[in-house]
């Protein structure tokens, strides 16, 4: 019987599982943590009763993806929910512009910028169900939809700060500018608005939805079918060398390039093993998780009816931000993105109180607290923030790569999403998952397409090494 090896349990890893175990491979998964799931758990929030995620909490593209479409949501108890306003961009003086699932709505709300943010994602979300498995693919071969690619193309390829200009009035571009921004990179590099374009196209087309119950509920209860299938599980189990595991035909890694490379060490071919050596990390997030009475008392009220809302100003001031945050240095006002998550998943809450997730783009390895830079952004725009406040948990850049080794410095994305690393990942090639070692695999947020619960890259890595075996 063939036999596989998946090592590290994220998402990715586990959808590397999913697919290797539907194809009759006898497959086990060590984790090097004592709980299963990477960054999509959840935990207690600092007030019992209260239920907080861990790390991936807002999720758009996982519902096109190709690996979810595998999946029976409503057979493992999955189910989606959602907040009244998908995202939120709040401005000075009460000001804020809305991103909901409906792009004509969100285009009412932009005034005469309407119809160039219509222009902009409309035939892009209209066709999302074509255009998801292009974008969610390695992007160096010959895309099918070709015109639907290069439609998307216009706002993803240029830099974030120079599509901007399509947009006259501040609240567009602020609204953009706050989605641009979750690739935590400069601003002003090329291709960095790819993820940003991706988040905004999927969502006007499923939303942004969150797990209800929180997303560990999803990873409990895939991982509770990939055990029915056969599939067994050790935690605790850190690898360091290949030559440790046990006889296999397939290893799978979902493990940062870095740690790749020590893994297979002089197994590994020396130019790929130099350029997962070389793979550069990105800026850190800085998180607290707060319980707050009330809920947030947003300046302007709608702001509070949006899942995830986004601090950052005006686009002007998110650009210095994320240029200095790329530079070592922390700005007195970062990026901050709030998750509002119990808006689309009442149960979150308890008598009045509610769980909010928030971060700061913070300095690679930050060292310092951020927590008062936090609860100083969202204060700008909710005055009465602090005084609501019940309690709160704050985990640094440090702590965030202690729980999760995949998170170098604090860098949750697992590696810079600069031009060249965002489109193939940690090498330079047509099959981004080969380690150049038979037999192994890299499936990691590192590779194509990128961060998030979805699993492409344990589903592309798995469909490569059972084509190749």
């Amino acid at each position: 019987m063939t036999t596989a090896i998946v090592v590290g349990s994220g998402p990715n890893g586990l959808a590397a599982a999913a697919v290797l175990a539907r194809a009759g491979v006898d497959v086990t998964v060590l984790e090097a943590a004592d709980q299963l799931g990477g960054g999509a758990r959840s935990v207690e929030s600092p007030v019992a009763g209260l239920l907080q995620d861990h790390c991936a909490a807002v999720h758009p593209m996982a519902p096109g993806s190709a690996f979810f479409q595998t999946l029976n949501l409503a057979e493992l108890g999955v189910e989606w929910g959602y907040a009244p306003i998908d995202a939120a961009h709040p401005l000075d003086g009460g000001r804020a512009s809305l991103l909901h699932t409906s792009i004509d709505e969100t285009a009412a709300g932009l005034g005469s910028d309407g119809a160039r943010w219509a222009g902009a994602f409309g035939s892009s979300s209209r066709n999302f169900d074509r255009l998801a498995p292009v974008i969610m693919s390695p992007m160096l071969r010959v895309p099918r939809h070709p015109l639907l690619l290069a439609k998307l193309g216009l706002v993803a390829g240029p830099p974030p700060a120079m599509v901007q200009h399509l947009f006259r009035s501040e609240e567009a571009r602020a609204l953009f500018m706050g989605v641009a921004a979750h690739a935590i990179q400069p601003l002003t590099l090329p291709l960095v608005t790819g993820i940003g374009s991706g988040i905004i196209v999927a969502g006007h087309s499923v939303g942004w939805p969150v797990i209800k119950g929180g997303t560990g509920r999803f990873t409990e209860a895939h991982i509770a079918s990939l055990r029915a299938l056969g599939v067994k599980f050790e935690t605790g189990h850190r690898v360091s060398r290949l030559h440790e595991l046990p006889p296999r035909d397939i290893t799978v890694l979902d493990v940062h390039p870095h740690h790749a490379a020590n893994i297979l060490a002089e197994q590994q071919p020396k130019r790929a093993r130099a350029a997962y050596r070389r793979f550069k990390n990105g800026p850190a997030a800085f998180k607290v998780d707060f319980a707050v009475e009330g809920g947030i008392p947003w300046a302007n009220p709608k702001v509070g009816q949006a899942g995830t809302v986004h601090v950052g100003g005006t686009a002007r001031e998110i650009i210095a931000a994320e240029r200095e945050i790329d530079a070592g240095r922390m700005p007195e006002r970062p990026f901050v993105l709030v998750g509002q998550q119990y808006l689309g998943d009442p149960d979150r809450a308890r008598d009045g109180v509610v769980p909010v997730y928030a971060y700061a783009h913070v300095p690679n390895g930050y060292p310092g607290d951020a927590t008062e830079h936090i609860i100083s952004q969202i204060e700008r725009f909710a005055p009465g923030f602090h005084e609501r406040i019940v309690a709160m948990r704050s985990r640094s850049a440090a702590a965030g790569e202690a729980e999760n080794a995949n998170f170098v410095g604090g860098d949750i994305l697992t590696g810079a999403k600069s031009p060249m690393q965002f489109l193939v990942g940690p090498k330079f090639g047509l099959h981004p998952y080969d380690t150049g070692v038979p037999g192994v695999y890299l499936c990691s947020a590192a590779t194509p397409p990128g961060p998030g619960i979805h699993g492409m890259g344990g589903f592309h890595a798995a469909t490569r090494a059972l084509q190749r075996l």
